[in-house]
């Protein structure tokens, strides 16, 4: 009973967004259908115009059933070294994914330390953290390759993992200095009165209490730093990744590969938050936190 309410409306919904899906299809890809019918001096029926739509090559808004034939034949109808295979291009913005996570956990990690033990930082740099935030990625990508360029930082990857680190240090930014600061003033007095410094404090205290907020973090930076990564993808010029798939897809006329490169992103999206719950509920059982 439990599994039946659990499944139903998920089940539901997804039938509803299916129906709503084929619907703007056909509506869509219609048009191409009356011009060609028009063209030829004939008249179709809306009986005639439904399959049409349905299996167009290069329509307006692919329907559900060729994306997953199109992302079914990426990711398995190719050899995974294959330039045609979403599999290696889904490795490729991996690699910048979590090279921008890394930087962007330790990044923000350590500035959250830094405006905790220091009140100046907390007046100084957390507005600057937060008004960095309002810049648009689309607009400040360009900038980061084009200065990354003029450094002399060869490779994509770096540029790609600087944009990614962008986006995904500022949650756990804010996170960790809301865990770090989650202890209240009676648990800090308990440990002064047992003469524990501010190292043993922080180790003891303020880092593990920090826990649930810092995973609840990563969950949403890892997602971040994807999208951070296909947007540095775009402007690159870059033929490998799945953000360079979706702009081939765009720029030659292929709406087919553009919507399966999106949802092998979205599989990859789901999957890195999947890993990170794993490490969640493993740190949780090692601390003895009950799941």
């Amino acid at each position: 009973m439990n599994a039946r309410a659990t499944v139903l409306p998920v089940l539901t919904v997804l039938g509803m967004i299916l129906a709503l899906w084929y619907a703007a299809a056909v509506w869509m890809n219609a048009t191409w259908v009356f011009d060609q019918a028009e063209r030829a001096g004939a008249t179709v029926t809306w009986a005639e115009v439904i399959p049409q739509t349905m299996s167009q090559d290069r329509p307006l808004l692919p329907p559900p059933h060729q994306v997953a034939a199109e992302l079914w034949q990426g990711l398995f109808g190719q050899a995974i070294t294959s330039k045609r295979s979403l599999v290696y291009h889904a490795y490729v913005t991996f690699k910048g994914t979590m090279m921008g996570f890394g930087l962007g956990i330790a990044f923000g990690v350590l500035l959250a330390m830094a405006i905790i033990r220091f009140r100046v930082m907390d007046m100084s740099v957390m507005p600057w953290a937060i008004i960095s935030q309002t810049i648009p990625i689309v607009a400040l990508a360009p900038m980061i390759i084009t200065l990354s360029s003029q450094l002399g930082l060869q490779g994509r990857d770096l540029p790609k993992a600087i944009i990614a680190a962008y986006l995904s240090f500022f949650p756990v930014l804010v996170s960790m200095v809301k865990g770090l600061r989650s202890p209240d003033q009676m648990q800090l007095d308990l440990l002064r009165t047992y003469g524990a410094g501010e190292a043993a404090t922080f180790l003891k205290l303020r880092l593990p209490a920090s826990m649930p907020y810092f995973f609840a973090s990563l969950k949403v930076a890892v997602a971040a730093s994807l999208v951070g990564t296909i947007v540095g993808e775009l402007p690159t010029g870059a033929i490998e990744g799945l953000g360079a798939r979706m702009l081939i897809g765009s720029q030659f006329g292929e709406p087919l590969i553009m919507w399966a490169s999106l949802f092998a992103a979205a599989i990859l999206a789901g999957l890195l938050i999947l890993v990170v719950g794993f490490l969640e509920r493993a740190a949780r059982k090692r601390m003895g936190v009950p799941a």
